[in-house]
């Protein structure tokens, strides 16, 4: 017989309603028991072959690194970093699934020599040598200590990321309300990314750099000197055109995804070789 005790009465139910489902009819779930009022979770000697305990270890493994895996970063999260609102929560918790998923590989770097899930069963296969009765709470805190601190990493890095967001939102906005009622300069800009920004006017006639710079207002660059790119955001605040086609590569480059927020429905975007074509086209019109 296996008896796994919790603290609390729906940390038993979830994790009861977890094994049965993982189990799945395979076997005998008559012999699990949920005793609700002793937040027990009991597994009867009838059934304990070893396939099924495998299944068992399984289960509780998944409970572990899936269920309450995110309790513990709420957890974490409002004990030791006072983050209570529960929006707040889900959007940095979604910035860890999004490491963890692999999305993020300049945050990924951060784990790629931490490998908790051995550790994990290891300390479960530990505790199912033989039939046992133990307390969930007390297998956390002395079994799975390292995990708990490799979570805690997790977070820290994740609060850090949510915090940069917040400041990058609230940079875009501030530059959206920026562009709110501003006059044109030019109605059509098309920008050219290569190995550096190039600004065409509407007949696709180079804007020199020189050009550019005069255009530049100098409220941005005096009143936001750290965030705002001289080199193409100014000018485009500047110019403040209807509409900018953008010529790349590369659509989910940092700095076009900036200009797309920024300037929203304003921008379009286009194939690097199409330029060349349109480029080629306006000069034999022109010739």
């Amino acid at each position: 017989m296996a008896e796994i005790i919790f603290q609390t009465k729906m940390d038993a139910i979830k994790f009861y309603n977890h094994l049965l489902m993982s189990l799945n009819d395979h076997f005998d779930n008559e012999n699990i028991l949920l005793i609700e009022d002793r937040h027990i979770v009991k597994i009867m000697e009838g059934v304990a072959s070893e396939q099924f305990f495998t299944n068992v270890k399984n289960a509780f493994c998944e409970f572990i690194t899936k269920i309450k895996r995110d309790d513990w970063f709420r957890d974490i999260l409002t004990k030791q970093f006072y983050y209570e609102d529960p929006e707040e929560q889900q959007q940095i918790i979604e910035i860890i699934y999004s490491i963890q998923e692999g999305q993020r590989e300049d945050l990924s770097v951060f784990f790629k020599h931490t490998k908790e899930g051995p550790n994990i069963r290891a300390a479960i296969d530990h505790v199912f040598q033989e039939n046992v009765s133990f307390s969930f709470d007390s297998f956390v805190k002395f079994r799975l200590r390292s995990y708990l601190k490799h979570l805690t990493n997790y977070v820290e890095i994740s609060i850090d990321e949510y915090k940069m967001e917040q400041e990058y939102q609230m940079f875009v906005q501030m530059l959206r309300d920026f562009l709110v009622g501003r006059e044109p300069k030019f109605q059509v800009i098309h920008l050219l990314f290569d190995e550096e920004i190039t600004f065409y006017n509407d007949q696709l006639e180079e804007i020199k750099r020189s050009e550019l710079t005069k255009l530049i207002d100098r409220k941005l660059l005096v009143n936001h000197p750290v965030y705002v790119d001289s080199i193409t955001i100014a000018p485009l605040l500047s110019i403040a055109p209807t509409t900018i086609f953008l010529y790349t590569k590369d659509a989910e480059a940092p700095l076009i995804r900036t200009i797309n927020n920024i300037f929203e429905e304003r921008v379009i975007i286009k194939p690097y070789e199409l330029f060349w074509k349109n480029s080629a086209y306006s000069s034999e019109n022109h010739a």
